[in-house]
């Protein structure tokens, strides 16, 4: 079996929907509504699987708002929140190493993204609406 086919099995054993796979890059696209998850890519290709999910477009960067999701990433068991190249699309990431990767491992990342998006909801409401 594949890391590619690994990672689709674990996914769909987790109860996430794929709703776009792409074989030739190794690349599938998940939603599970439940768990705050919307079109979250996850990247097999190499050695690392890269899960990314959008999270909101920020129009007002200011230095309070870095410390703050400074601060957050501090308290994750899993993933960070990351800037993508353009600094304005707040970003929700992990790396997993394939090579060992377990279906716990996989459900880690989710688990940490649903309660970190519960426990600051409110923040993230306010930086969406800036």
């Amino acid at each position: 079996m594949t890391n590619y086919e690994k990672v689709k099995h674990y996914l769909l054993d987790l109860g996430h929907e794929i709703t776009l796979e792409n074989i030739e890059d190794q690349i599938l696209i998940v939603q599970n509504e439940s768990k705050g998850i919307c079109n979250m890519m996850l990247d097999c290709e190499g050695d690392v699987l890269i899960l990314e999910q959008h999270i909101l477009d920020l129009k007002h960067e200011t230095e309070s708002i870095y410390k703050r999701l400074l601060q957050i990433n501090r308290e994750l068991v899993h993933g960070a929140f990351v800037l993508d190249e353009s600094g304005n699309k707040l970003i929700f990431r992990d790396t997993l190493a394939l090579e060992n990767l377990d279906k716990n491992e996989v459900d880690s990342t989710f688990t940490a993204l649903t309660i970190a998006l519960v426990e600051h909801a409110d923040e993230f409401m306010g930086l969406a609406k800036k």
